[in-house]
């Protein structure tokens, strides 16, 4: 694996820590939930949000992956949707920051942002506005924009859109890339069932899921279904949250506990298992030491809020891959 290029949904993050849970009855967010709003409501969170202090970065699940993928030291670029406004600026200059060439196309919407709201006991709830990220149609997917790299991954999230899928996996195949395809979500998984089954799949090289995914793909559990999900690919992998990873290439199995770590949050780890796991590929490392890279990097993430580390935890995450090798 030589160079990463990713595909999806471009999103600033925007995170607000709450001293009490006023600002969610004022806003109608519930506690905890999780929930797509439209230009409405972004502009009245937006405008309740002023005397707020805000924590950004650019976000969205392929971006995280690509971000941790060039942190790493791997060549990256980044295909997505944004505006021409503030937040699709920074979503562009924070992307080039962390050394990711971006392939941005500008939609008619606002930029995408994703709202995350933290509640004086940590829990949170969330508020996303697509915007422009959802304005990618098939016909913006050109030849050229796939030149130079060798690999394509895809974040489950674009599954609502078939015509462009189809598009994608059209592009990737003429220009001989490895397919790389992340299932986002379960419910997503359940919704998109047959399509990823009959369409997707059989043009995947290497595939990323959670038990929960795994299982509403496949009918079984999460040992098994590895199995059945690596005879489809070249490589499939199956995040099992707390108690670490499995992948299997061919009849090479590996199964590696995660890091003990006091997790704060959750975000964005399984979008950094992949960003660790693929840059153990492109180091020709064998399959249990990829995961065990993709372990470091979730096992990272998840101990600070958000999916965005400092130059100092990604300095630290570098030693302990050194460590491991």
């Amino acid at each position: 694996m030589k160079n990463l290029l990713a595909l999806g949904n471009a999103l600033v993050d925007v995170l607000i820590r709450l001293d009490s849970e006023e600002l969610l009855t004022e806003l109608g967010i519930a506690k905890g939930s999780m929930q797509l709003i439209d230009k409405d409501r972004f502009d009245h969170i937006q405008a309740s949000l002023t005397s707020y202090k805000k924590q950004f970065a650019s976000g969205g699940s392929a971006a995280n992956t690509i971000i941790g993928a060039a942190t790493l030291g791997l060549p990256a670029a980044f295909i997505g949707k944004i505006a021409d406004d503030s937040n699709g600026a920074y979503f562009e200059k924070d992307m080039r920051q962390a050394g990711v060439e971006t392939r941005l196309l500008k939609g008619q919407s606002a930029s995408g942002t994703a709202f995350t709201f933290v509640s004086p006991d940590g829990e949170r709830s969330f508020a996303t506005y697509l915007g422009a990220a959802a304005e990618l149609r098939a016909e913006d997917m050109l030849p050229e924009m796939f030149e130079g790299y060798t690999n394509l991954y895809v974040e489950g999230y674009l599954l609502q859109n078939y015509d462009l899928i189809r598009r994608i996996l059209d592009l990737a195949k003429a220009a001989e890339m490895n397919i790389i395809w992340d299932l986002a979500s379960y419910n997503i998984v359940e919704e998109h069932r047959a399509f990823l089954t009959e369409t997707v799949l059989p043009r995947v090289d290497y595939l990323f899921s959670n038990e929960q995914e795994a299982e509403v793909l496949t009918g079984a559990k999460a040992d098994e279904a590895l199995d059945i999900l690596a005879a489809k690919t070249k490589i499939a992998v199956v995040k099992t949250g707390a108690k670490g990873a499995m992948a299997k290439r061919g009849e090479e199995t590996a199964r590696v506990p995660a890091l003990k770590v006091n997790a704060l949050d959750t975000t964005g780890a399984g979008d950094l298992f992949a960003s660790g796991f693929l840059y153990g590929l492109s180091m020709g490392l064998a399959l249990d030491e990829a995961t065990s890279i993709g372990n470091i990097t979730a096992g990272n993430v998840v101990q600070v809020l958000g999916a965005k580390m400092d130059q100092a935890r990604w300095a630290d995450i570098k030693n302990q891959i050194r460590s491991q090798l």
